[in-house]
This record gives C-alpha cells, sequence and structure tokens, in this order.
C-alpha cells in the first residue's frame, strides 16, 4: 500500500493539468491526475493526437509509450479500408459515415523519388516498395503510416544466387499480441537455376535483429504460382496459382507445405474473379465463373488443413435489383450472353454486426450484410482515389487493404 501512496504521489508531482489549470474545483485536478483515467480517455484517441500529447507532460509520454498502452489502443481501434489505385493519392473507406480526420492520405514522408506502392497492410503497419526505375533496383519499406516512421529494408542477399537474383514478392507478418517486432518474409528466384520451374529461396529479414538470413533450401514450384497475392494466416503465407496449386510457408516452424486445393469443379480458364483473403482469423476462398452470375459460395479452410468448407451461400439477385447501374452489356454477345454485373468484391468482413461483404460497383461501395441481406452504402474520405467515376469500376481487389492505426514502432 505504500508503494501504491508513494507512486501516485509520483504521479500527481508529473500531473500536467497542475503546472497551468487554476481550477476552482479540486476534484478536477485529482480526476486530471488519476492515471487509471486518464488512461481510458487516452486510448480511444487517434494516433495524431496521442502523438502530441506526448509533449504535455513526462507522465504522458511514459504512459503512451508503454507498450501495453498500445496494445490498449489498438484492441479498441476501429478497423477500416485504404484504398490505393492511383500512384501517390490514399483514400479511405470507413462503416461509421463521421466526418472524421483520415488517419493519412499518402506515403510521402518515405521520400523516394520514384514514388512507392503499397503491398500489405498487417496490424496498423504497411509494407511497400519504390516503383520501378530502369537501371535501379527496387527499394522496401517497413512504415507506420499514423505515426510517419518508416525503415528502408536492407537488400536481401541470398547465397548461391547472383546479383541478378529476381524477387517475386514479400510479405510483413506482424502480430503484436505475440511480438513488437515484425518479420519480413522474401521469395526470391536463384537466376544460376535453368529448372524448367524455377529454383526459389526464402529469406527472412526480423526487425528485431535488423538483418536478413536464409530459411531451408531452395525449391521448387510450377511457374504460374502467384507469389504476389500470399495472404497471412495463423502464421503461416498462403499462395494459389491460377490452376490451383497450393503453397503455404509457416513462419515460426520455417516449413514449407501445402493445403486443399480449391473445391470448385469448373475450369480454371473460365473463372472470372477470385477472392483469397483473411478475417476474424479465417481464411476465405470465393471463385465467380461466368460474367452474368448473381450466386456463389464463400469457403473457409479449416484449421487443420483437411478441407475447404461451404462457409455462406451469396446471391446479390437483390443488389443487382436495387442498383441496376450495375448491369451492362456486351457490345457482341459471347457463349454465355450479353449481360453481365460489373461488381469486385474487395473484403469478406466478419466484424461484429456481420458478416458482410465489401463490394464495389460502379460510383459506389456498398456492404452486404449476409445475414438479414440489408444494402448500405459505405463512406469514403479522402483525395480523387475514392471519387469514383458512375460508369466504370476503379478499385480492384489488390487495390484495397485492411488498416487499423497502431503505435507500433518501425
Amino acid at each position: 500500500m505504500r508503494s501504491d501512496h508513494s507512486e501516485n504521489r509520483k504521479m500527481a508531482s508529473l500531473c500536467p493539468i497542475s503546472n497551468f489549470l487554476s481550477d476552482p474545483f479540486p476534484a478536477a485536478e485529482e480526476i486530471a491526475c488519476n492515471q487509471d483515467l486518464i488512461t481510458l480517455i487516452l486510448i480511444r484517441l487517434p494516433v495524431k493526437s496521442l502523438l502530441r500529447f506526448k509533449c504535455v507532460s513526462k507522465n504522458w509520454l511514459y504512459l503512451i509509450s508503454n507498450p501495453q498502452f498500445s496494445t490498449r489502443h489498438r484492441s479498441l481501434a476501429s478497423a477500416g479500408i485504404i484504398l490505393c489505385p492511383t500512384p501517390g493519392l490514399i483514400g479511405h473507406l470507413s462503416h461509421h459515415c463521421r466526418n472524421s480526420e483520415q488517419p493519412f492520405t499518402s506515403l510521402n514522408f518515405i521520400g523516394d523519388s520514384a514514388g512507392v506502392k503499397v503491398l500489405q497492410s498487417i496490424n496498423g503497419l504497411v509494407l511497400c516498395c519504390s516503383y520501378h526505375e530502369p537501371g535501379k533496383r527496387r527499394s522496401y519499406y517497413v512504415c507506420n503510416p499514423s505515426t510517419r516512421q518508416f525503415l528502408m529494408l536492407p537488400p536481401p542477399n541470398a547465397d548461391g544466387c547472383d546479383s541478378c537474383t529476381t524477387i517475386f514478392c514479400v510479405n510483413l507478418a506482424f502480430d503484436p499480441s505475440k511480438s513488437p517486432h515484425y518479420q519480413v518474409i522474401c521469395v526470391q528466384n536463384c537466376s544460376s537455376s535453368s529448372t524448367a520451374y524455377g529454383n526459389y529461396q526464402i529469406e527472412i529479414y526480423s526487425s528485431e535483429t535488423g538483418t536478413w538470413r536464409l530459411s531451408g533450401s531452395p525449391f521448387v514450384v510450377p511457374s504460374d504460382m502467384v507469389f504476389e497475392n500470399g495472404v497471412l494466416w495463423n502464421g503461416t503465407i498462403h499462395w494459389i496459382s491460377p490452376k490451383g496449386a497450393t503453397l503455404c510457408f509457416d513462419i515460426d516452424q520455417e516449413r514449407l507445405g501445402s493445403m486443399p486445393s480449391p473445391p470448385s469443379h469448373e475450369r480454371w480458364d473460365k473463372r472470372r474473379f477470385r477472392y483469397f483473403g483473411e478475417s476474424g482469423g479465417h481464411l476465405h476462398l470465393v471463385e465467380i465463373y461466368g460474367p452474368s452470375t448473381t450466386q456463389f459460395q464463400v469457403f473457409e479452410m479449416e484449421t487443420d488443413y483437411s478441407r475447404w468448407i461451404p462457409k455462406y451461400d451469396i446471391d446479390i439477385a437483390a443488389i443487382v435489383d436495387e442498383l441496376p447501374g450495375m448491369v451492362r452489356e456486351y457490345l457482341e454477345p459471347l457463349e454465355y450472353g450479353s449481360r453481365f454485373y460489373a461488381f469486385v468484391l474487395l473484403f469478406i468482413q466478419e466484424i461484429e454486426g456481420g458478416p458482410f461483404l465489401l463490394l464495389h460497383i460502379p460510383g459506389k461501395f456498398i456492404s452486404y450484410n449476409i445475414k438479414d441481406r440489408s444494402i448500405k452504402e459505405i463512406c469514403g474520405f479522402g483525395p480523387k482515389s475514392t471519387e469514383t467515376n458512375t460508369s466504370a469500376l476503379q478499385i480492384g481487389c489488390f487495390n484495397a487493404y485492411q488498416f487499423v492505426e497502431t503505435l507500433a514502432s518501425v
């Protein structure tokens, strides 16, 4: 008890209010110096405000810089969507139509002369790279857009691969509930190999050590494997090729594996659209065949990787009826008809009140509640990146990323 009173007196001596507030009500100063109460207030504020409030006093600087404060703040932060279809501009979507300030509108604080594009967003940290310039290698960055901190990653240096090594993908892994540190997984091709399917090598960067290291031996995969669209789920990165081949990399175990192929029996070249992503701790897959279909299934991977199970049966016919702007006609009829429906599935969101489908249709972003089949237009904030043309689809599923503010350091 004595130590508690001593700590309270120490905190009170650092109370910022007592330094500049002349309040006729003693209770006001007492409340202002109550650390628990101040914490409950501060963890509900945006990161921009918290960065300013660090300057209020040593007490507030210590409080806001505490890793436990960062964890509590993130647990209350509402997740949104960032849209990156245009170089240099970033827009935001929110389920809550409030005139709140955007966390950020660009990544120009990085200062790369070529400009940067977003590759991935994980728990508030963003992985990005510079745009290609002839004769120069791309630069890769991990940044926290909310705090405007960034780190340029050193180039990977795989042994046994020459200087012309091609980087096929980099993936960010960051789970602040387990560690304040993050990892970057790089898949590159050892160009000295002449095998038909390629000879690949994984390297891992650790923010804790600040260095890259090799992981395992070189391996081969089918030549059509799409490494750029890897999905992080349960500490493992997952990839799927257009023809259904799969590859997984368990980051902690540093072990390669596979998972069941997509369950569709349709010809892969007839597929119009594939969604592959994670939400609410679940790995989801959607494949849509034919341009005029309104019905499809959302599949979910079992946690033991035994199979894909049908999770939701979707029919967006009601959306088409309510929003006829989705209907388009081909100039020349094709084998499956002349009509198609213009929409892109951006995300499956398993959040409170849901689950939802986040769809982009010409001129709008809408949220479709899978349970009650209600439709709601989603608010967009930001510059030209969210000002959609009423007759075109300007946002693809690879231009949208889930984002939540964080105080995490890079």
